[in-house]
């Protein structure tokens, strides 16, 4: 099989793709328009998030056999109409998955204990301790929307406080020992820590609205590992500021590019303006499944679902 790598990866991606007699060509520089150009001569393709995959694309690979996305979720991908061309779609959250789960602990713990306000501070010269007395996680009530592989991942990290643990998701039956899964209307009547795992779909875009955030019955803090698009920032700005959102942990951000690779090309939103400025929050570069271990792991996992299926 011949297959492009549209963006670089682990070593051993390649490596062990020549190893069983696959030939790989990298490619991370041509454009969309270059690339498309010669796309029918591949069996396969290799691709983080650098551009779309649509219909247009996927036309002019002929011969395209599956497509490999080193990451959890498949959005940059017209998944439907590969899918109606015989081609087989490919990704890995199982390899990046714990390193998810830690980074939106490791949030939780900053915020309740105002980690990265007291740095600052103290940097400053400043040794306030009352200003930045913390709260403590154990006998709250924690909620995850999407209960797949991030959010099971997460939930296995809060076993060892005494937290109750929710889920809610689409799908029946995906609760387990280290989450209970409940109606929606339970979720919010109990649910003091909000946790997004979800993928980008119709579904969850803008799915954390106004009208959405209200109808918690309790002041929550919000933590966002998953996608920020499916959050209408304006409103939780909004939120923030009425207190209904006692802090906010963003990973993610709803000004993102679709590459993921950079924030907005144009003006600063004055959504965005408030984030930077908030002490109630606190904010990373869409990092949380990236991690030294997930790189390779990531790699790995695509290995090993291209040689079940290929070879």
């Amino acid at each position: 099989m011949k297959i492009l790598h549209l963006d670089s990866n682990h070593d051993l991606l390649i490596h062990q793709l020549n190893g069983i007699g696959f030939t790989n060509h990298e490619d991370y520089k041509s454009s969309k328009a270059l690339v498309e150009a010669t796309i029918h001569e591949y069996d396969g393709i290799v691709i983080r998030s650098r551009f779309s995959i649509d219909k247009q694309f996927l036309d002019a690979a002929k011969n395209l056999k599956f497509i490999g996305r080193v990451g959890a979720g498949l959005e940059n991908i017209d998944c439907d109409y590969a899918q109606s061309k015989g081609i087989y779609l490919i990704s890995a959250p199982e390899g990046n998955r714990n390193a998810v789960g830690e980074h939106t602990l490791g949030m939780l713990l900053s915020l309740f204990n105002k980690l990265n306000e007291a740095d600052a501070q103290v940097r400053q010269g400043k040794w306030l301790r009352e200003d930045n007395r913390g709260i403590e996680l154990d006998g709250r009530t924690v909620g995850l929307i999407g209960y797949g592989n991030m959010g099971k991942a997460f939930a296995k990290k809060l076993k060892g406080f005494d937290v109750e643990v929710l889920c809610y998701d689409i799908k029946n039956n995906v609760g387990d020992a280290n989450a209970k899964q409940v109606p929606l209307s339970e979720f919010q009547e109990k649910v003091e820590v909000l946790s997004m795992h979800t993928p980008q779909t119709p579904l969850t875009l803008n799915m954390i609205n106004a009208a959405f955030i209200n109808q918690f019955k309790n002041p929550f803090w919000f933590l966002n590992t998953a996608r920020g698009k499916s959050v209408v920032t304006n409103d939780l700005v909004s939120a923030l500021k009425s207190n209904k959102i006692l802090g906010a942990g963003l990973d993610v951000l709803e000004y993102e590019k679709a590459s993921f690779e950079s924030l907005f090309s144009s003006k600063m939103p004055e959504a965005f303006q408030y984030l930077i400025k908030s002490e109630k929050v606190l904010l990373t570069p869409h990092v949380a499944g990236w991690t030294v271990e997930s790189k390779e792991k990531l790699a790995q996992t695509i290995v090993d679902k291209i040689k079940a299926k290929f070879y």
